[in-house]
């Protein structure tokens, strides 16, 4: 980071974001969360950022700063509604406190592959995430009590964006570059 409103969004980072692993995380009113146990696909974290990044040194640093890349992402990349498709790694991952809204919960069960339709509703929230790092998992996560922030309802779509924030975050068009925040706003924009 060149100062504390510039973030450099490299792309070694885009390539990172698009490697992360959206779970669920069915606290208070449930929300998105980058799966703690694998942010990037595997359970070897320092490996899967060095793969990308070649810096054997520096993973924790790299990965704090996923954080801010996130944000910078979510408020400028661009998708167009559609169908689109992924292969859900969470059908191979198990974490004790995160889930899968897909997950079968008698069969414990999720599918392998997702086909999922996004449409204008869900790319008009996606910006809209209330964005924290979870100190506990230390990973990128949503609020849980308020999922768009102070006092907005929750969308008949709320417990979509899981699978919609996977295909954005996979499939959503952003060049890099320097993104700029004005001291006490929350929105980055390109500089």
């Amino acid at each position: 980071m060149a100062d504390s409103t510039t973030f450099d969004l490299t792309l070694e980072r885009i390539a990172l974001i698009r490697r992360m692993v959206v779970a669920w995380n069915p606290a208070g009113q449930g929300a998105p969360i980058v799966h703690p146990d694998a942010p990037y696909g595997s359970t070897d974290r320092d490996g899967d950022i060095f793969n990308v990044t070649g810096d054997d040194d520096g993973a924790d640093e790299e990965h704090r700063a996923l954080g801010e890349a996130l944000a910078v992402f979510l408020h400028n990349a661009v998708l167009k509604p559609g169908r689109y498709a992924y292969h859900n790694t969470l059908a191979k991952l198990s974490s004790e406190d995160v889930g899968d809204v897909f997950r079968d919960e008698a069969t414990g069960e999720t599918p392998e592959h997702v086909t999922f339709d996004v449409t204008a509703e869900h790319l008009a929230l996606i910006p809209k995430l209330n964005l924290l790092w979870d100190e506990a998992r230390d990973v990128p996560a949503f609020h849980t009590a308020e999922p768009y922030g102070v006092g907005t309802e929750l969308p008949s779509v709320h417990h979509e964006m899981q699978p919609v924030l996977q295909i954005f975050l996979r499939y959503g068009d952003l060049a890099p570059g320097l993104y700029r925040r004005p001291d006490g706003a929350t929105v980055w924009a390109a500089v």
